[in-house]
Order: C-alpha cells, then structure tokens, then sequence
C-alpha cells in the first residue's frame, strides 16, 4: 500500500535496529533525482564480541568491502534517506518491501513467512532455493547428494539473485495493481525468452509456486535440442501443467503475451528482440539482463567530442557502446510508458554481464526530457537503436 516515504522508512528503521529479530537488508536502485555511493548495499546482524551490530557488505565491481556500524536508529535512518529505491528487510516473521516511486511515494508490501536469524560473523547466505530441490539435480546444477556442483555456484548464485529481485518487484506490481493478483482460473504468466537450459525458467516456477502463487511459465529458445531437454525435465518433475518449452526465434514466436517478460543474456539485436516482444504484447514487468552489444558498437563511425578521447582506445570504444545501447533501451521503454531502472543484479566477481533492465508498465505519458535526451543521444552519435525499429507504438515526434 501507499505511505509516505518518511513513514515507509521510519517503520524500516523501527525494523533494522531490532536486532533481536533481524536477519537481513538489501538496499538497491536509486531514488529520482539522487545519487547512491553503492549500487547495493546488504546488512546483517553479526555478534561480535558479545554486543550485535549490523554489518554492511557493497561490491565497487572490483572488491567486496565489510563494515560494521551500530544498530542505532540515526545512524541506520541516515542510510535509508541517501538514495535507495528498494529496501527489503527480512525478521523473523516475513519480508517488507518498501519501493519508492518516481513521485516520492513509498509502496510497501509484507510477505508472511517464517524466517531464521544467524548472528554468526561467517555466517552463510540465506538460500531462497534448496539446493535438494529435485529441479535443481535435473539441470545440473546439483548433485546426486543435494550439494551445489563446484563449477556450477556462480550459475546457482545468478539464479538466487534473480529471484531476489523478482518477487520484490512482482509482488509490488501485484499490490499497485500493475499486475492482476493470479489465481487459479488466471494464473500469472511468464515468458523466458531465450532460455537455454532454463535455469531460471525452472527456478521462477519452482519458487513462486513455493509461495502458493499459481503460475504458467513458457520458455523459449531457438534450439530444438534444449526445447526436448527441457520439456522432458518438466515430465520428470510432474509440472507439465503449468510449464512448457518451445522451440522458436524470439522474433517470431507463437507466444503473443505475458504478464512478466525474463531475458538472461540474450546475445545482442535478441535482446531487443526480447524487449520488442514484452512491450508489443503488453507484458507489465521485464526483467532483462543484455548480453553483447555489436549493433550500436558498429554504428559508432564518429565519435562526438569531446567523447573521442575515449573511443580511441578500443576497450572503451566497446564499453561506451555497452553504455549507449542500454541508456537507449531505457529511454524507449520510458518512452512507450515503463519506469525503468537499470541496475546490477549480482556482483561482477560472478559475471562481467550483470547488468539488468528492470521496467514496470505504468502507461504514463514521456517527460518531453526524456525525448529529448533520446533524440539528442542518437543525433550526436548517428546511431539507431535496432528496438526503435521493432516498436510499432514507439514515437518521438
């Protein structure tokens, strides 16, 4: 429900310094007009020494930083009030999500669950999913004896990291009614586009039904070998129901809508591809995590100045393209009526490709700014986004 942010924080607070019945925070996005010192920031509850503080864990994409701070209420309010969009805290009893809107309003949501605390300072992360979930030894990322493969824990963290942000956001959406509440006669729909070995196509509907959530998820990838992999997966855990997989090009789909959009690391124009589908067929939420940026990096002939400075060089010229691309799949997707953030979705010691476009269908009209940054972005680099093509809906005057 709605509250004003200075009520949504103070009840935050009120939960952090409770340090009886904490187990964690995430702090995540940025506020309108504010700027965060961390992309992320978790905390926990640590005993050291007798006395329990809270210590706080960022990533700057190079080094993992600690540090420890009171559970005091000014010290915890100051750090809710720098910039954060989303503040998730876990207790004993359930989750609160708190997400500030582009206006300033607070939208809160609680889940009722139970919840362990561990004040140990080596203590391990929670796991969202477990990892004996049968669904988990049949795509490989466990083994027979319920254990997460060595070589397959980066993939394992991906995949709880996704989640983390998934159900937040969905259930969010859920209660601005953005999103139609699922039910058993309309259940919430899901496409992955581009799913390979369904990793995270399996684990969403393993966990949102965990949740009591009726869902329908299709995944879709080109290769007919992992359409007939992953459909004999879902034979094999009895979910044929409400899960199945397709064999098509993201472009040319038979699937014609959904209420979330997925798209890991869709390499280059299928990304767009990924975004042209969920936005043409009305998908409310899109969770979108690019990979490979060629289209606009073969555009860049001339580089404005002073810019030129940097794109001599070629390690850069490649990552200001990354840059531009996925700044323009911001602005269209503001444009066509989404609130968009752009936001790092796991640290970069896990992958170089942790980029995630989050976006949530609210139908407002384009600030005239944001036409006019995508106007001038394009003009000054004489590129042309391949999504601008693939929008029938999407005009700049």
């Amino acid at each position: 429900m709605p509250q004003s942010i200075e009520q949504a924080l103070e009840q935050a607070c009120a939960l952090i310094v409770d340090t009886k019945t904490l187990v964690r925070v995430v702090l995540s996005g940025r506020r309108r007009n504010m700027q965060v010192e961390h992309e992320r920031i978790d905390i926990r509850p640590v005993e050291i020494k007798g006395s329990i503080v809270l210590q706080l864990t960022y990533n700057d994409g190079k080094a993992t930083t600690t540090k420890n701070i009171a559970a005091d209420k000014s010290q915890v309010l100051e750090l809710l009030s720098s910039g954060y969009a989303n503040i998730t805290v876990d207790n004993v009893e359930g989750s609160t999500s708190i997400r500030v809107t582009k206006s300033g309003e607070a939208q809160v949501h609680f889940e009722n669950k139970s919840l362990e605390q561990n004040l140990s300072h080596d203590k391990k992360k929670e796991r969202l999913l477990d990892p004996a979930d049968p669904f988990l030894l049949e795509v490989g990322i466990a083994d027979h004896k319920g254990q997460i493969k060595p070589s397959k824990n980066d993939k394992y963290k991906q995949v709880e990291e996704f989640l983390r942000l998934l159900v937040p956001t969905l259930n969010a959406a859920i209660e601005a009614g953005q999103i139609a509440k699922p039910s058993k006669d309309k259940p919430l729909s899901i496409v992955d586009l581009g799913c390979g070995h369904a990793y995270l196509t399996f684990a969403a509907h393993q966990y949102l039904r965990s949740m009591g959530m009726s869902v329908h998820v299709t995944g879709i990838d080109v290769r007919p070998a992992s359409r007939d992999r992953n459909n004999e997966i879902a034979a094999k855990l009895g979910i044929t129901d409400t899960i199945t997989f397709k064999a098509e090009e993201i472009a040319s789909t038979t699937a014609n809508k959904a209420d979330v959009a997925i798209a890991l690391h869709a390499c280059d124009t299928a990304t767009d591809d990924a975004i042209a589908w969920a936005v043409n067929g009305g998908a409310k939420l899109l969770l979108i995590a690019p990979c490979c940026h060629h289209d606009i990096q073969k555009q860049m002939d001339q580089s404005p100045e002073p810019w030129g400075a940097i794109t001599k060089f070629g390690v850069m010229k490649e990552r200001m393209g990354d840059l531009l691309t996925d700044a323009l799949r911001a602005q269209i997707l503001r444009i066509v009526g989404y609130r968009v953030e752009i936001i790092e979705f796991i640290g970069g010691e896990h992958t170089p490709r942790n980029i995630m476009i989050r976006a949530v269908k609210t139908g407002a009209q384009p600030d005239a700014l944001d036409i006019d940054r995508y106007r001038e972005i394009t003009t000054q680099w004489g590129v042309v986004p391949a999504l601008s093509k693939k929008i029938p809906t999407f005009t700049i005057g």
